[in-house]
C-alpha cells in the first residue's frame, strides 16, 4: 500500500481516489511518497503487471523540486521534498481503466468459484433432516412461507426431483428404440440418488402414426417415428437412512419431456377433450388437452398405456409397503410435467387409502381448463410448478399473456403453487438467452439452485456444477465466463462421457 500525503493543502485524501479526480481538484498538488512494495491483491495480466511496475519505479524517482518560497530551507524540509514529483507530469488515463477492468475481470475469487463449479465432483446443498416436517415440504400447506424467500431444504428437494427427471432423459437417450413386437424391455436408469431403486419402466404411446415410407427414407432414425417410447420410470426409496431423513418412504414417478416426432405431433393437438363420460354443464366439465390425454391413455397390443402402468405399479407398491408412512411424488419436465399432472389426478381417485400426492413440475405447459384445475385441488393433489419467466412453453396452450388464464372464458388454466425463477438473474447466462435455453431442464436446476428470493440476487454460494450447463448451453453462457473456462483449460471437464448417437431431446 502507498502512504500518500498531499501538500500544500494538507488535506487527507483516500487512497482509493482515482488519479483523474486528484488531478482536477489539485492542479499543482505534490504527492510525497513513502515507498513500499506494491502487492497487488488480485491476479493481473502480464501487460498490466508491467505497467504497474513501471509506475512504481516512476513514483520512487525524485521529481524536480519547485523553488523554495523562503531562502532558509531546513534539512527537514529537504528531507520531506525527497520523492516529490509534479502530478501533472503523470498521465494515468491510459493505465487506470485497464487496471480497473482487469481486477474485476480476473478476480481470483471469481475464478476459484468458477473452477469449483466446473469440478468433476459436483457439490450439493446439504440435506437436512426433514423428520416430522416432511409433509410441509411435500406441499401439505401448498408450500406457504417456503417459496419466497426459498427455503434451503425445499430448494434441495426441488433440485433432487429435477435430477430424477434427468435420469429419465438419460434412460431414453441411452437406448431410444422400442420393439413393436415385444413388450416393454427392462430399463436401466442411472439414478441420481442411489438410495432409490427402479421398480417399473414407463412407456407412452401416440395415437397417431407416420407413413411407412418415412422409415425407408431415414432407417437410422426409426426411434424418432416410433409410436411407443420410454418416457420415465417408477422408483422407490429403499435406503433406511434416507427414509429416516425424509420422515417417510418416498415413491417417485419421473417423466421426461418431448423427444420424438410423434410426441411433438401430439403436443400441437391443442383442442380440449373431457376426461370422463359424465356430461355436466359445459363450464363445469373437466377437460384436458387432446394430445396429452392421448399419450397418457393410448396403449398397444404388447405395451399397456402409461395410465394403466402407473396405476397398477403404484397400487402394487402401496400393498407391498402397507403399514408404512408413504408419499407419492410425481415429477416431470415439459411434456412430462403435463403427464405428471394427469397421473397424479388419476392416482388420487384410484383407491381410498392413497398416500399424499405431490407434483413437482419444471417448465410445464397448461394442461386443462379451470374445471380440471379445480378438480385436482379438490382431490387433494399438491402441485408446485417451477417456472422460468422467460420460458414460452409455460404460457401455452391457451392465452400466451400473463393473467389472461384467469378470465372466465379462458380455455386453459394453470393449477397449483408457483416457484418463479428468471434466467436473466443468472450471472452466467446471457440476458437474451434463446428459447431452448430458457426451457432447458439443466438451466432450470441452475436457476433454482441460485434462487434465494424474488428481491434477492443470485446466490453467491450456489453449489450446482456448471459443467452440464456449459456443455449443453455454451452458446447462451456469457462470453466472459466461456473465456474463463478456456483460460482454465476446463472446457472438457466432466464432458468425457460418451454422447448418444441419437439426437438430443428437442426440449
Amino acid at each position: 500500500m502507498q502512504i500518500l500525503s498531499i501538500a500544500p493543502a494538507q488535506t487527507a485524501v483516500p487512497t482509493t481516489c482515482r488519479a483523474s479526480a486528484l488531478k482536477r481538484s489539485l492542479p499543482r498538488a505534490q504527492i510525497t511518497i513513502n515507498p513500499l512494495p506494491i502487492k497487488p491483491r488480485l491476479e493481473l495480466g502480464e501487460s498490466t503487471r508491467t505497467q504497474i511496475a513501471n509506475l512504481n519505479k516512476l513514483l520512487e524517482k525524485n521529481a524536480p523540486q519547485h523553488p523554495a518560497d523562503s531562502p532558509n530551507v531546513t534539512n527537514q524540509n529537504e528531507q520531506q521534498t525527497r520523492g516529490v514529483f509534479d502530478f501533472d507530469g503523470l498521465d494515468l488515463t491510459g493505465i487506470w481503466p485497464r487496471w480497473w477492468n482487469s481486477t474485476e475481470d480476473m478476480s481470483p475469487r471469481d475464478l476459484n468459484d468458477l473452477q469449483r463449479l466446473l469440478s468433476k465432483s459436483p457439490q450439493h446443498s446439504p440435506r437436512d433432516h426433514l423428520g416430522e416436517r416432511w409433509a410441509e415440504y411435500h406441499g401439505r400447506d401448498d408450500w406457504a412461507g417456503l417459496l419466497d424467500p426459498l427455503d434451503d431444504n425445499l430448494r434441495r428437494e426441488v433440485v433432487r426431483y429435477g435430477e430424477f427427471v434427468q435420469g429419465a432423459y438419460r434412460a431414453f437417450n441411452s437406448n431410444p428404440a422400442t420393439s413393436a413386437e415385444g413388450g416393454p424391455a427392462a430399463c436401466h436408469v442411472d439414478l441420481p440418488d442411489k438410495g432409490y431403486k427402479v421398480t417399473k419402466a414407463l412407456y407412452a404411446t401416440s395415437s397417431v402414426g407416420l407413413p411407412d415410407w418415412v422409415d425407408d427414407v431415414a432407417p437410422d432414425l426409426g426411434w424418432m417415428t416410433q409410436r411407443s417410447s420410454k418416457i420415465g420410470y417408477v422408483a422407490v426409496c429403499e435406503d433406511k437412512r434416507e427414509i429416516q431423513r425424509m420422515g417417510r418412504r418416498d415413491i417417485v414417478i419421473a417423466l421426461r419431456g418431448t423427444s420424438t416426432c410423434l410426441e411433438w405431433a401430439e403436443n400441437i393437438r391443442a383442442s380440449l377433450v373431457p376426461i370422463n363420460d359424465v356430461e355436466p354443464e359445459p363450464q363445469a366439465q373437466p377437460k384436458v388437452e387432446c394430445g396429452f390425454w392421448s399419450l397418457y391413455k393410448t396403449g398397444r397390443d404388447h405395451i399397456p398405456s402409461l395410465s394403466e402402468t402407473i396405476v397398477g405399479e403404484i397400487q402394487r407398491l402401496i400393498e407391498l409397503y402397507k403399514g408404512e408412512e408413504l408419499s407419492i411424488t410425481v415429477t416431470g419436465h415439459s411434456l412430462g410435467a403435463a403427464l405428471a399432472l394427469l397421473a397424479a389426478d388419476e392416482l388420487s381417485t384410484c383407491c381410498s387409502h392413497m398416500p399424499p400426492i405431490a407434483v413437482f413440475s419444471f417448465g410445464g405447459p397448461r394442461v386443462g381448463n379451470r374445471a380440471y384445475a379445480n378438480r385436482i385441488m379438490e382431490n387433494g393433489v399438491k402441485v408446485l410448478r417451477v417456472v422460468n419467466a422467460q420460458d414460452l412453453i409455460t404460457k401455452v396452450p391457451g392465452m400466451p399473456l400473463e393473467g389472461m388464464e384467469d378470465l372466465p372464458w379462458a380455455p386453459y388454466s394453470h393449477v397449483g403453487s408457483e416457484l418463479r425463477v428468471d434466467s436473466r438473474s443468472s450471472p452466467f447466462l446471457k440476458p437474451n438467452a434463446d428459447m431452448a435455453c430458457c426451457h432447458d431442464l439443466e438451466a432450470y436446476l441452475h436457476l433454482v439452485d441460485g434462487f434465494a428470493g424474488s428481491d434477492c440476487p443470485f446466490r453467491k454460494n450456489a453449489k450446482r456444477s456448471l459443467v452440464k450447463l456449459v456443455h449443453e448451453q455454451g452458446s447462451n453462457v456469457k462470453k466472459l465466463y466461456m473465456s474463463k473456462v478456456l483460460r482454465l483449460n476446463l472446457e472438457n471437464v466432466g464432458m468425457g462421457a460418451s454422447i448418444p448417437s441419437c439426437l438430443p431431446s428437442p426440449s
